[in-house]
């Protein structure tokens, strides 16, 4: 099963017959829950009738021993009477029972009148009482720093809901785009194609992507015997699912990590505003609660606030930071960090360096130099050399990921603020284009936003809706 048709059964389920048969089963379910539940509110009606029933017996009680007991005087009145003069005194006798079981009548209706408004009040007090600690819960989950409070909100959210929140701009924007296109689509001739390469060029899936598909569109049979709007949407749809799939064959997207060294050595680069020290702060967190050992490296010692920023991430995450002077040569931070994590046995060791430039030399040569540092004390680290892309700057990460692999071999990719952007389709492009994994996504600002990437689900979350 390819991973168009595991998306279409991901968002639609099965087969025709098994679709058919997933609704008759539910539509089962739903009749068997209604009929529970009418049972049980009509089984809940009794037990509260019931429970009326003995409270207004035993509250009326004495009455109604008195009016029973005036009841048997009366009828004995009656019998008597009705011996001396049948006719006058029966008339007499009825007209003095109705009387006062008519009274009698009214007293219970007020009894019962009351019980009702006491009850109503009991209900709107316990009521209020529910909102009032429901409104003092909601207070308190809104409450906190950025660190642990957050993570524990929305616990309940699936890994898929993740990546449905996160992609959910990009989502939007790319299928507004498709459907404006097709909206004026007309036939499938030389304008068609160019403005669907211009197009997914817009949508930053990339030129050299757009320009695959579209060429792979032309003569596609499926394109050519699409009657509708929608059929036409899901042939373009169904061929970028092809590529993006087949652009990630081969690719290993999970951390590498072997049990057997001591540390592994996760090396971040990326330029300024990236995300790489928020990442690490969130990886480091993440390892850590899994029971693994974990130290982290402050080597960018020339941004303002760099270290201080990833000290603040070891306090909250419970640890250790290696950092060395400002404005110290960061390899020499790294050769403390790196001897310090050997000799403690630890399981990770994450080093965040220098936002550099991709056009700036002595900057890349910096990061070749921090690299041979490792290797010095152990040959075989760094385990990863992992780039963090915004993924908000579209296909300028594409572009910076190009450059910064010829530098230094990278390992795998870290996309970053995908849920503040609509740009996630450049993922289209990386996966396509270059021979590097994404290991990584950020879809929020949440600690457990910090996801590990997969295939499927990115392209449910990016396409939903679009099928």
């Amino acid at each position: 099963m390819g991973l168009f048709d595991k998306i279409k059964r991901s968002l639609f389920g099965g087969s025709d017959e098994d679709q058919e048969k997933e609704k008759q089963d539910q539509q089962e379910v739903e009749q068997k829950e209604a009929e529970e539940k009418a049972d049980a509110e009509d089984k809940q009606q009794v037990e509260e009738n019931s429970a009326d029933s003995e409270v207004e017996t035993k509250e009326v009680e004495p009455e109604d021993r008195v009016w029973a007991d005036a009841g048997s005087n009366l009828e004995q009145q009656r019998v008597d009477r009705q011996k001396k003069d049948e006719s006058t005194e029966e008339k007499s006798d009825n007209d003095i029972e109705n009387r006062n079981w008519s009274d009698s009548g009214s007293l219970f209706e007020k009894q019962s009148q009351d019980r009702e408004d006491q009850r109503k009040v009991v209900d709107q007090e316990e009521q209020d009482q529910e909102f009032s600690e429901s409104s003092d819960e909601a207070r308190q989950d809104t409450q906190g720093n950025h660190s642990d409070s957050q993570s524990e909100i929305e616990t309940d959210e699936s890994d898929q809901e993740r990546y449905d929140r996160g992609l959910e701009k990009t989502n939007h924007s790319f299928g507004a785009k498709l459907n404006a296109f097709f909206a004026k689509f007309r036939s499938v001739d030389e304008d068609f194609f160019d403005d669907l390469e211009d197009l997914l060029i817009e949508s930053d899936v990339g030129f050299e992507t757009a320009e695959q598909l579209t060429e792979s569109l032309r003569d596609e049979a499926k394109l050519q015997n699409a009657k509708s709007h929608d059929e036409l949407k899901q042939v373009v749809v169904e061929k970028l699912v092809d590529i993006y799939d087949k652009g990630g064959q081969g690719k290993d997207s999970t951390l590498a990590y072997d049990e057997n060294a001591k540390p592994n050595v996760y090396l971040f680069v990326g330029v300024n505003g990236a995300g790489k020290t928020t990442t690490i702060g969130k990886l480091a967190k993440r390892l850590k609660d899994s029971g693994k050992s974990v130290m982290m490296v402050a080597a960018d010692t020339f941004r303002a606030g760099a270290v201080e920023q990833l000290v603040e991430w070891g306090k909250r995450d419970g640890v250790e930071v290696i950092t060395g002077k400002s404005k110290a040569d960061p390899a020499s931070v790294v050769y403390e960090g790196v001897s310090q994590a050997k000799a403690k046995g630890v399981d990770y060791l994450l080093v965040d360096t220098a936002g550099r430039l991709q056009n700036k030399v002595n900057l890349m040569n910096e990061l070749d130099k921090i690299k041979r540092t490792i290797q010095k004390i152990l040959p075989d680290q760094p385990n990863e050399i992992l780039l963090v892309l915004d993924g908000s700057t579209g296909q300028n990460a594409l572009l910076q990921a190009k450059d910064f692999d010829k530098t230094t071999k990278l390992t795998g990719l870290v996309l970053t603020k995908l849920d503040g952007s609509s740009k996630g389709g450049v993922v289209l492009a990386i996966r396509n284009e270059m021979d590097l994994p994404v290991k990584l996504v950020g879809l929020g600002e949440k600690v457990d936003d910090l996801a590990d990437f997969d295939a499927e689900k990115f392209a449910i979350g990016l396409f939903q809706g679009l099928i």
